[in-house]
């Protein structure tokens, strides 16, 4: 997916591409595209969430030309429709520079998805070149279920997709009003990448409070700041294995099971089986679970939860211990 996201952007100039990714996968990068350049591999210092890592790349990016939009194209999304994607990054630059407002891409819900953040959308502002760009009236990210209905049945809510695009300068100045504590830190790592004290960047960046974006800024942001494209193409977040089996169902076995592995299955359908060779996992009379057994750790849940795996890993940081 991370190669497929690159190539999406094959045409755009080389050297406006940038990765921005943590230390421990700078590796994995090199060995995928071994002749991207260093100098646009924005390495983050380690994992504070999308508020800090975003407002780090910012940083960067800042230095390099503050009133170029730049876009953040996460690489974990399935899309379908690339050419009207691709249209949707066009038309929202030359808007951002002819109104210097926040765009962003967001999408009709198809489901009450508790996994993903809800962009509120007024009336239609315009349209340029088949994309529709809509009144920003608010953010609420990752409701209940109960809430994430209420907002699919008014039909005035679309699924934020987290493709926030803006100038370095501006987005540095939402923070500056939204997120101070934040931005304060920014500045400093912005005197420490000046002076290449690596150590201090690290130390400053580890600090910062562990938060998304969406809550530490847009949840807070201006309507009138802001314009929300609806993006008109296939979309799906691949973040979660129910998410994953849905986008490779072209590649499971006759009973709709997505395996790796060897397996021995007998009445099992719709179930994700994630193994190692060499190592059998037989299942009997399963429907839809996620079985994923790794090195260190077994996962076993149904499918239709499990985008709560982020709570096993929010448990286990509370006990602490070798698993984390």
């Amino acid at each position: 997916m991370f190669e497929e996201t690159l190539e999406r952007f094959s045409d755009w100039p080389k050297e406006k591409i940038f990765i921005a990714t943590t230390q421990d996968l700078v590796p994995q990068i090199k060995e995928l595209v071994p002749d991207f350049p260093d100098k646009n591999i924005i390495v983050e210092p380690g994992r504070r969430d999308t508020g800090p890592a975003m407002g780090f790349s910012a940083v960067y990016l800042n230095r390099l030309d503050p009133d170029e939009p730049m876009a953040f194209i996460p690489s974990d999304h399935y899309i379908g429709r690339v050419d009207r994607f691709l249209n949707s990054v066009r038309e929202a630059e030359a808007v951002i520079r002819e109104t210097g407002k926040m765009l962003d891409i967001s999408i009709y819900p198809t489901s009450p998805n508790t996994a993903l953040g809800y962009t509120k959308i007024g009336e239609k502002k315009f349209d340029r070149n088949g994309v529709e760009f809509f009144q920003f009236l608010g953010h609420k990210e990752k409701p209940d279920f109960e809430t994430a209905k209420q907002y699919i049945e008014t039909g005035s809510y679309l699924w934020h997709a987290n493709y926030y695009m803006w100038t370095p300068k501006l987005f540095l100045e939402s923070y500056q009003k939204y997120a101070p504590e934040l931005y304060s830190k920014l500045k400093e790592i912005e005197g420490h990448i000046e002076a290449k004290d690596e150590e201090s960047i690290k130390k400053v960046y580890l600090s910062m409070e562990k938060i998304s974006i969406d809550y530490a800024v847009t949840e807070k942001m201006n309507p009138e700041d802001v314009l929300i494209i609806q993006g008109e193409f296939e979309w799906k977040d691949i973040g979660a294995w129910d998410t994953l089996h849905e986008n490779l169902l072209t590649k499971t076995d006759e009973q709709r099971n997505l395996v790796r592995g060897d397996r021995l299955n007998i009445d099992t359908r719709g179930c994700v089986v994630y193994g190692k060779d060499n190592k059998l996992i037989a299942t009997v009379g399963l429907h839809d679970l996620v079985i994923i057994d790794t090195d260190d750790a077994l996962l076993i849940c149904p499918k239709s939860r499990s985008q709560e795996v982020k709570k096993v890993v929010e448990e286990l940081k509370e006990r602490g211990g070798k698993y984390l």
